[in-house]
């Protein structure tokens, strides 16, 4: 998990190019937050002071949006960010044991890394997947229907280097190549896997059986 305190020109020129996608520059402060978590691991005062740069604003606005949202970090993430979702359906399903199980597990606490540099071990909010519950991310892509023991042997296996898939999704990368993705920089690794999965689809198939269809507007 090095990292360089410096924001390097390829970065910076990255920057810049994601502002000019949009009529209003500012409005690309989210991804480029995202590009400086990729480049340097975490969101830096370098990083804040290029965004306030290359924007034209000041680094304090900068710094107000990185620490309202928590997906930007001011502490170094390991190569696998592990999210346990601890809302009230995955919590009802499991999730609050799954947690409890890899704080042991990993020998650490919330939003804490283990000293390998692998796992940073997160409890998240919602991720708008509660038809799988109980559900983990990684680097936010979905493990859905996880149990304890499914959760310990999917840490085991990203520490000791194996390729795992999510569930709906593709082969899992690392967490500061899936922050270039966020960033606006594609992977090529959107296509793999499902895109749906059977329970997120019950409702549209019993409509197809049953020739629902949505009312015409005004009508």
């Amino acid at each position: 998990m090095s990292e360089s305190s410096e924001i390097d020109d390829k970065t910076r020129a990255e920057l810049h190019e994601i502002a000019a996608r949009y009529p209003e520059a500012r409005s690309g402060l989210l991804p480029m937050l995202h590009l400086v978590q990729s480049a340097q691991g975490r969101i830096t005062p370098e990083g804040i002071e290029a965004c306030a740069d290359v924007l034209g604003i000041t680094a304090a606005e900068v710094s107000g949006v990185a620490t309202f949202y928590t997906m930007y970090k001011r502490k170094p993430v390991g190569d696998y960010h592990v999210g346990v979702c601890t809302n009230t359906l995955c919590a009802v399903m499991g999730g609050d044991v799954i947690f409890e199980r890899l704080k042991e597990h990993l020998d650490v606490g919330n939003d804490e890394t283990t000293e390998d540099g692998k796992i940073t071990l997160e409890h998240v909010e919602c991720n708008a997947a509660c038809d799988y519950a109980p559900v983990m991310t990684v680097n936010w892509e979905f493990m859905d229907n996880m149990t304890p023991q499914s959760a310990t042997q999917l840490v085991d296996d990203l520490r000791e280097g194996k390729e795992v898939r999510s569930t709906r999704g593709p082969r899992l990368c690392t967490w500061r190549e899936a922050e270039r993705v966020l960033a606006g920089f594609p992977d090529d690794l959107a296509d793999e896997g499902p895109a749906a999965g059977p329970a997120s689809l019950v409702g549209l198939e019993i409509a197809r059986e049953n020739d629902w269809t949505a009312p015409g507007g005004g009508k």
